[in-house]
């Protein structure tokens, strides 16, 4: 058994390079047997599950979307705030009444709650149904932990160490048009808030010619639209010391001609000129930048540890703006952080204010044991962090329908993706800027890149007439 260590999660290593090749160790021994895969989180959490799905369809396990009908549940879990934990604790009470029903059922928890250690021994303590528990360090450990488990009681292998980068990984993609593409693991950066270095690792960035070979290789198959992946994604190769930084890869990627590039999450302290230049150069990078901001106030950023200015950042957001064309620029925003005052708070609506993002992500500041804020005394009501959040959201909404609403009668190009989720008689794809757009249309539009009139615009998507 191996259970995490928040001490020796934070702690910088040499990084080694493994490559893995399991092909031959997993054999399909649950011919006829069904999975049920729940995720949880982010973009990464996302690309993780296809990892999973790798591995439990070549141990011949094949997916369905009730969960009483599985023989496996694997939860991939996000630990990033309390309200992700209690959804994954709630569903934990339906696969243990199904496990009751079903004693042969396997059930086992992944992702990064399970690099928590208060997480884990309330699991031991309290939760002894479930089988297996796994890290986001050893994934691929699964396929060994399932066909052990029965000869093993309960199995949990968390690794808290991040030294190892793995190559040669395997995903059972959930699209054939857009993929996912991890670029660099962890982060450095310790933001008093976020858990992530502890539940990702220190950043730790692949090698260049294996990031490429799979870009080609998505290319080959006929992808459209990748999105490099990292929780600091232009951080990539600050770790390799080899003078490719993320601006470098950036364009050898953009030179193999998919014709969509996107990236996600990038942090402001990293984000270069030489990037925003790279970025105006190809027409195949999308003007599109999530740029999270978290705060408008140069007081609660540095109790953040945020490690730029307000100044800074209104100085790199208008040269993004500048530089490149039609741009569009989405971020993040914590209101409630310990102690932020009413003149906080208003520093943060007058950023949103100069701004004008296309969208935010906001939420209500949640401690993560183990960071620095959840030992901040916090004397702020729960009440009024809502009201901080709901004044926010009004305005955050307002300046995302007055941006959508500049697409009225404007001729765009849209990837489609599939059917709409609220209406089955429409398809639903992305313009280069990352507006969702809903037309009518048949089921032969998915998979290309289309010519839309914007007809509609709503806060959160547009609606468009294919031409």
């Amino acid at each position: 058994m191996n259970k995490p260590d928040l001490c020796i999660a934070k702690d910088r290593k040499k990084v080694d390079i493994n490559y893995i090749n399991l092909d031959l160790d997993i054999k399909p021994v649950f011919k006829g047997k069904k999975y049920f895969l729940r995720t949880y989180g982010c973009q990464m959490n996302v690309h993780d599950s296809e990892e999973i799905k790798y591995y439990l369809e070549s141990l011949g396990y094949s997916s369905v979307e009730n969960l009483e009908n599985a023989d496996i549940v694997v939860l991939n879990t996000c630990a990033i705030r309390e309200n992700a934990k209690e959804k994954i604790f709630g569903y934990l009470g339906r696969c243990k009444h199904l496990k009751k029903i079903k004693p042969n059922l396997i059930i086992c928890l992944c992702g990064c709650l399970m690099q928590q250690p208060s997480e884990v021994e309330e699991i031991i303590n309290n939760h002894q149904y479930i089988d297996i528990v796994i890290g986001t360090h050893n994934l691929f450990e699964l396929p060994k932990r399932i066909v052990d488990t029965y000869h093993q009681k309960q199995q949990i292998e968390v690794f808290s160490n991040s030294d190892k980068v793995f190559e040669n990984v395997k995903y059972y993609r959930n699209s054939k048009i857009s993929a996912w593409i991890n670029i660099i693991y962890g982060c450095d950066k310790f933001c008093t808030y976020c858990i992530v270095p502890f539940t990702r690792g220190r950043e730790r960035s692949r090698k260049l010619e294996e990031i490429l070979k799979e870009v080609q290789d998505l290319k080959d198959q006929g992808y459209l639209e990748i999105t490099l992946l990292g929780q600091n994604v232009n951080a990539y190769g600050n770790d390799l010391n080899l003078g490719c930084d993320f601006a470098t890869l950036l364009e050898e990627v953009a030179k193999i001609g998919i014709p969509r590039i996107r990236f996600v999450t990038s942090h402001p302290w990293n984000f270069t000129d030489k990037m925003i230049d790279v970025i105006a150069k190809y027409d195949n990078i999308m003007p599109y930048i999530h740029l999270p901001i978290q705060s408008g106030s140069d007081e609660i950023l540095k109790r953040m540890n945020r490690k730029y200015t307000i100044a800074e950042y209104k100085n790199l957001f208008n040269t993004i703006k500048e530089k490149i064309p039609n741009v569009s620029i989405t971020t993040d925003i914590i209101v409630g952080f310990p102690n932020e005052t009413d003149e906080d708070f208003q520093k943060t609506i007058d950023i949103v204010n100069y701004c004008k993002f296309d969208g935010a992500f906001t939420f209500i500041f949640s401690p993560r044991v183990g960071t620095a804020a959840a030992l901040m005394e916090d004397k702020i009501s729960h009440d009024e962090k809502e009201l901080r959040l709901h004044k926010l959201n009004q305005i955050v909404n307002k300046y995302s329908l007055e941006n959508n609403q500049k697409y009225l009668n404007k001729l765009v190009d849209v990837l489609i993706i599939g059917p709409s989720d609220k209406d089955n008689e429409k398809m639903c794809g992305y313009t280069d800027t990352m507006k969702l757009v809903n037309v009518i249309g048949a089921k032969d539009l998915i998979g290309k890149i289309i010519k839309v009139k914007i007809t509609d615009a709503k806060s959160f998507s547009l609606d468009g007439k294919v031409i």
